[in-house]
């Protein structure tokens, strides 16, 4: 016969409840299993949570966050399906429902280097967030590009590979002879580019022209690399600024000594969820 615990009245419930960015479009049960009025239960981070944040691996190949959506966010199955555009609600969700509807932020005044801390309202930039308008195809040169927001394991992906070539670089740096750094940094150029194109191939769900709907990748790979490159670039300016449309608002600030005005990022990492 099992005993329920009589402390379970006393574990932690959900301190919110998130309708995710998405509405929940083109997701699977197996990915979330969302309740009827389509609201994510968002539960307070725990002590166990408390040490997958300062599990150095576990924070550089994503799990941490992964771990940490699972706990705080059950309904999530498959965090790392997750997609990019729900991503900072999510953690800012879990941020709120652990810490409270305000957080401190240290920022310097770039004009005088004043020092300063200000209170967020972390409630209102939950409800600022809009997620960028993936619905509506792109049209260029006859053709009609429709959109896809990546999924957080692609974004944790490309996050590893830009530090693998951040490191790649100090590397080549030190390299004395000649030959060998030109050499190295330009196998290191084709793999940046190569990256590049591999992020804008990614986020294209398919291309449709007069006569056809292409879903096909290597198709698509083709044709990015054998347009010009004026229409690579809007291709790629698009990706970036629905990209930007989906993350949180920089915060704005005016210093307090000199009265000049400015715009801090505002970064959602799992490492400052406990303070």
């Amino acid at each position: 016969m099992t005993v329920e615990n009589p402390l379970r009245n006393y574990f932690r419930r959900p301190a919110l409840h998130l309708k995710l960015p998405s509405k929940g479009n083109g997701y699977t049960d197996d990915v979330i299993e969302f309740p009827e009025n389509g609201e994510i239960p968002i539960y307070p981070m725990t002590a166990i949570d408390e040490i997958t944040t300062r599990t150095p691996d576990a924070l550089f190949n994503g799990s941490a966050v992964v771990e940490i959506i699972k706990s705080c966010a059950p309904n999530i199955k498959n965090p790392w399906k997750l997609q990019q555009i729900d991503l900072d609600p999510l953690l800012l969700a879990i941020k709120i429902a652990t810490h409270g509807s305000t957080t401190e932020v240290d920022t310097t005044c770039p004009s005088c280097s004043e020092e300063a801390k200000y209170d967020i309202n972390l409630t209102a930039m939950l409800n600022e967030f809009k997620p960028g308008d993936y619905s509506k195809p792109y049209a260029i040169d006859n053709v009609q590009i429709k959109f896809k927001s990546l999924a957080y394991n692609r974004v944790n992906d490309v996050n590893q590979k830009q530090f693998d070539v951040q490191r790649a670089m100090q590397i080549i740096s030190k390299i004395e002879d000649d030959k060998q750094r030109e050499h190295n940094t330009s196998e290191l150029i084709k793999e940046m580019n190569e990256m590049a194109m591999d992020i804008v191939l990614d986020t294209i769900e398919y291309i449709r022209t007069p006569t056809d709907t292409v879903i096909d990748k290597n198709f698509i790979r083709e044709y990015l690399l054998n347009i010009p490159i004026t229409e690579y670039e809007k291709i790629r300016d698009h990706t970036i600024e629905l990209k930007k449309s989906t993350e949180a608002k920089p915060l704005h600030f005016q210093c307090q000594h000199c009265k000049h005005e400015y715009d801090q990022p505002f970064n959602l990492n799992v490492t400052d969820f406990f303070d």
